[in-house]
């Protein structure tokens, strides 16, 4: 018989009972479908972490005070450690081989008030290189400058929100306000920089790093981490190498600090992820075995139901090898039919997806629609065999008198 005979007669015979058809093959929709969605959706989640990163750079290294060692099990961070410090980062900047900018970081929270309102935020303590090194500029009035930093100046950025919750549509420029009881004067209003790995950056005021060392650490030098930008991303490792030398030395040749570069970042997040969406797939593929119970049970029918049938067939000539054949294609059509039903319904949940959540990159991947398809198939395959063994073995003598 014609190959196409053969899937001519099993889309027939799948539209003479469509409300059947369809319900057995709604597993196999409902598995594919599950399958292009959550591997879709991982791969947007990879994609928004990486498109995070890309906005801080790709060529900044982190020092933060700490050495985290590996032994098997969790990180382990060292009791007993030098604090990090501004005669540290002046260090790097002199001497670190590859270095653009270092931009030394002090981290607290503050009440911060104008008039009768007040709020809780972030207060940063920087230096005029952290500009250049997180890409945060003023939006209105000016960043802070190495003077204000020389001068212990009491001058502040206010991060949007914190400057809409305090003056609403005003001008803040030349206002004073107070953080922790203490006055500052604000000099500038930071661009919108939105949510950065689930944080507000809009929700922050900047003040000059000596400042807030002494509001957080009563006027010790000491840093909450020291950001470093190199000229290009190729530099990143012989700049982070020499880093790690200049600290070392520093600290009587003891490595009681951590280095961290935005690359290996992003790789540990791509590992995770990639062990994610193979999770993730493995779980949908569990309502594509589950139809694929469905078709092989819905085939055994059909063979019971067309017992008469592969007996006349084989009263003319039909061997084993044309019955199960047939019985197979039609378990191999129903498997792919609802594949792809279910790719369809995948790429409208993605759609609809990015459509009320467009900070999310949503988009379906060629890999993952064929791999579920390809599945459909092998499923229609896999539990098709035993119906179409079991109708190749009917006796057709037995077959001509069932009724």
């Amino acid at each position: 018989m014609d190959p196409l005979e053969y899937f001519r007669i099993a889309i027939q015979t799948i539209a003479q009972n469509k409300a059947r058809s369809l319900l057995t093959m709604l597993g196999v929709v409902i598995g594919v479908m599950a399958v292009v969605m959550l591997v879709a959706l991982g791969e947007a989640a990879q994609r928004y972490i990486e498109l995070q990163f890309a906005g801080m750079g790709s060529n900044l290294i982190s020092v933060t005070p700490g050495k985290q060692e590996s032994t098997g099990a969790a990180p382990i961070v060292s009791k007993s450690f030098r604090k990090l410090t501004n005669e540290n980062a002046r260090e790097i900047r002199r001497r670190a081989r590859g270095v653009a900018h270092v931009a030394p970081i002090v981290v607290g929270a503050g009440a911060v008030r104008s008039g009768g309102r007040m709020r809780d935020c972030m207060v940063f303590g920087v230096t005029e290189d952290c500009s250049p090194v997180r890409n945060i500029y003023a939006r209105t009035g000016r960043f802070v400058t190495a003077p204000d930093v020389e001068k212990n100046a009491a001058v502040c950025l206010l991060g949007l929100q914190v400057k809409t919750d305090l003056f609403g549509g005003k001008n803040a420029l030349h206002e004073q306000i107070t953080i922790n009881r203490r006055k500052f004067q604000v000099v500038g209003v930071l661009e919108e920089l939105g949510t950065t790995l689930g944080i507000n950056m809009d929700d922050m005021v900047m003040i000059p790093l000596p400042a807030a060392q002494q509001m957080f650490h009563g006027g010790q030098d000491e840093l909450y981490q020291i950001m470093v930008s190199t000229a290009n991303a190729a530099d990143v490792s012989e700049a982070a190498a020499s880093i790690r030398e200049v600290l070392i030395e520093a600290h009587d040749h003891t490595e009681d600090f951590t280095i961290v570069d935005q690359a290996s970042i992003l790789e540990t997040f791509n590992d995770i992820f990639g062990v994610l969406k193979v999770m993730l797939t493995g779980l949908a593929s569990i309502s594509l075995l589950v139809g694929g119970i469905g078709i092989m049970n819905i085939m055994l029918v059909s063979v019971r139901e067309r017992t008469r049938e592969v007996g006349i067939r084989k009263a003319i000539g039909a061997t084993r090898g044309d019955i199960g054949l047939q019985f197979l294609v039609e378990s191999v059509a129903l498997g792919g039919v609802g594949g792809i039903l279910g790719i369809a319904f995948g790429y409208l949940g993605t759609v609809l997806l990015a459509i009320f959540y467009p900070v999310f990159p949503v988009s379906i991947s060629a890999w993952s629609v064929a791999m579920a398809f390809f599945f459909s198939l092998a499923v229609g395959v896999f539990f098709g065999v035993y119906p179409a063994m079991t109708a190749a073995s009917v006796d057709p003598v037995e077959a001509l008198r069932y009724e």
